[in-house]
């Protein structure tokens, strides 16, 4: 199985040993933090045999979420689904992923990152992903385009264009399986899993549902399921901390939303909590609250 590794950003030297420590400090945070959302997202994959849940979520649909650096807001993410899109003769869902560092934060390292993904109407595998990274220096104009009838996809990004990797069938970009995940059933006890790529790299999405637990953030008090993805093969600063550990609790209803995030690697801890949502659908029928 081939590794997804998440690379450190540059972290240039300077004169002012303050502000460079807080430059050196925010650039490790944020190689752990936009990680952790990556991993939120496509760590949590469901196995291809699990029942599904009638349609959890619905165009119009918004969460907004808080990002914390130990107990300091860093800044907030926000998941939307936008109305469904025709591509290449396939209706499509169309989901949008914003994560933007706060005023503070951009003194040091500014964040301004949007993904949008495309995935059939029925939810069996991606059409199309990209992304417009800007994280401190770095910029990006990612594009991951899927070829189901030759079973690849391929990367660019702006000139650089790499060769198509072989993928299996029902694999999603990074986004997409979040939202495919929503619509499975979950029992305590399990292992699950199914296959992510970011173009570059196929990987099996690995988390266990360990247990409910009520949780109140300030969207609200949730029964949840507590999962924890594995971290086996995930590299960068989560390989670097021998002590490494995501925890996301997903609401036990039929929405399945990502209310809570928590993780501590070698650079220290950060957090995730669901603040607003907007745009929710009704329960489906015959819908089932939880395992």
């Amino acid at each position: 199985m081939m590794q997804m590794k998440t690379a450190m950003p540059h972290q240039p030297t300077g004169r002012g040993g303050i502000k460079d420590a807080g430059y050196l400090h925010s650039t490790r945070w944020a190689a752990a933090l936009w990680a952790a959302v990556w991993l939120f997202i496509a760590g949590t994959a469901w196995s291809a045999e699990a029942p599904f849940l009638s349609r959890a979520f619905v165009p119009g649909e918004r969460l907004t979420f808080i990002l914390k650096w130990t107990i300091i807001p860093a800044g907030e993410a926000v998941l939307e689904v936008l109305p469904q899109e025709h591509m290449a003769g396939i209706d499509a869902h169309h989901f949008v992923l914003t994560a933007r560092s706060n005023a503070f934060v951009d003194a040091f390292y500014m964040v301004r990152d949007r993904i949008d993904a495309w995935a059939d109407s029925a939810m069996r595998q991606s059409l199309l992903y990209r992304k417009k990274q800007h994280e401190g220096r770095t910029r990006r104009d990612i594009t991951v385009s899927f070829d189901w009838e030759d079973m690849t996809v391929q990367y660019t990004n702006a000139d650089e264009v790499r060769e198509p990797i072989s993928i299996s069938a029902g694999t999603f970009d990074p986004l997409s399986i979040f939202f495919w995940s929503r619509t499975a059933n979950l029992v305590v006890g399990s292992r699950i899993q199914r296959p992510v790529t970011d173009g570059k790299n196929l990987v099996m999405g690995v988390a266990d549902v360990v247990r409910r637990e009520t949780v109140t953030v300030s969207a609200g008090t949730f029964d949840t399921f507590l999962i924890e993805p594995d971290l086996t093969h995930v590299g960068g600063v989560f390989e670097k901390s021998p002590d490494a550990k995501i925890q996301l609790w997903v609401s036990a209803d039929y929405r399945r939303l990502p209310v809570k995030l928590k993780s501590k690697v070698i650079v220290g801890s950060f957090s995730g909590e669901l603040v607003s949502l907007t745009g929710i659908g009704p329960p489906p029928s015959g819908s089932q609250s939880g395992e």
